[in-house]
């Protein structure tokens, strides 16, 4: 393994501990030293790879919404790449952003949580990793349709963005509430229903009471 495989595989492991531990117990309560001892490491190696707790939650919320984004961000051009319109992209990246929440629990419910905090050291950060994903949604809501799919039917292009805030939104918290409260259902059942829900308004496949 050379010496950039083995950073690599270092800062994933304090990802991973760091996770697990602030969304167990939150981030004031986690110490250096509790990382260092999950992740098996001695407790200088979190300090070398990052400048402090603080700069360890940063980094470590832009690699999990880097990766939440390159899903959504995948799972739209496939479903376009096969001929679909705004709908089925849609309902690409719904499936998408249920399988990361299902893979990565304890990611989704420490980002989710740190979204309602403000004032915090690393709302900067934040505040820039909210919008990646919100945008990768966004372009999907103005583009997902095609050159012959029917126009955005949100309305002025001002209610894009709000919109594609809304679908993140309730996506994250559909998943949190499935693991945390109802996680013997399966995948496709909650895609199925978060699927008819948001289609109904944004896909254009609705119909209006």
């Amino acid at each position: 393994m050379d010496s950039g495989t083995r950073w690599n595989a270092t800062r994933q492991r304090l990802y991973d501990a760091a996770v697990s531990l602030m969304a167990e117990q939150g981030f004031s309560a986690t110490t250096v030293e509790e990382i260092a001892e999950r992740a098996g490491v001695a407790k200088g190696t979190v300090y070398y790879n990052f400048s402090s707790k603080t700069g360890l939650l940063e980094a470590l919320l832009r690699h999990g919404v880097g990766l939440l984004s390159a899903s959504l961000e995948q799972a739209a051009a496939d479903a376009a790449g096969r001929g679909g319109g705004r709908p089925e992209v849609l309902d690409a990246m719904i499936r998408a952003g249920l399988v990361f929440a299902d893979r990565c629990p304890a990611f989704a419910q420490l980002y989710v949580a740190e979204l309602w905090r403000t004032g915090r050291p690393w709302h900067a950060t934040l505040t820039a990793v909210r919008r990646q994903v919100v945008a990768v949604v966004e372009e999907a809501l103005r583009g997902g349709a095609g050159p012959d799919g029917p126009e955005w039917p949100g309305g002025p292009d001002e209610d894009v963005s709000l919109t594609a805030s809304a679908v993140v939104g309730t996506l994250l918290t559909t998943a949190l509430d499935w693991k945390a409260f109802q996680p013997e259902r399966p995948l496709e059942e909650v895609h199925g229903a978060l699927s008819r829900l948001l289609r109904g308004r944004i896909g254009g496949s609705g119909r209006s009471g």
